[in-house]
């Protein structure tokens, strides 16, 4: 699996899509790769996880709002969005993703296709 997306501005649509590139943490294992995702602020509904042939996309919307009322004096997130995408390896088996969403953090698990899975040979006694 490798980065595809580093940057936070997607060239080939409008200036509305710049977005943040949220952190993401991978782990592999004999199994498959977990992918952690800090998505802070992003209710579950505005969430977006799709896969677009070796391509895995994360995107979602902010939900943040002020109370009726109030206004900002100072403001460190200037984006209401977040995406990032990942090339996936032929060795990942892209339609078994499992996707769990918990106060904020995104976890994805892609188990390892049956043909790059380890197995043992058996050898025939002549």
């Amino acid at each position: 699996m490798s980065e595809t997306t580093a940057v936070s501005k997607d060239t080939r649509a409008p200036v509305e899509s710049a977005a943040l590139v949220p952190p993401v943490d991978v782990i592999e294992d004999a199994g498959g790769i977990t992918l952690y995702a800090d998505l802070p602020g992003v209710p579950k509904d505005k969430l977006n996880l799709h896969v677009d042939a070796d391509t895995l996309t994360i995107e979602g919307e902010l939900g943040l709002a002020l109370p009726e009322g109030m206004e900002s004096t100072h403001a460190e997130v200037g984006l209401a969005r977040y995406r990032r995408s990942f090339t996936l390896s032929r060795e990942l088996d892209a339609d078994k993703v499992d996707a769990a969403f918990d106060n904020g953090v995104l976890r994805l698990r892609i188990p390892k296709a049956e043909h790059a899975l380890p197995r043992k040979i058996a050898i025939a006694v002549s």
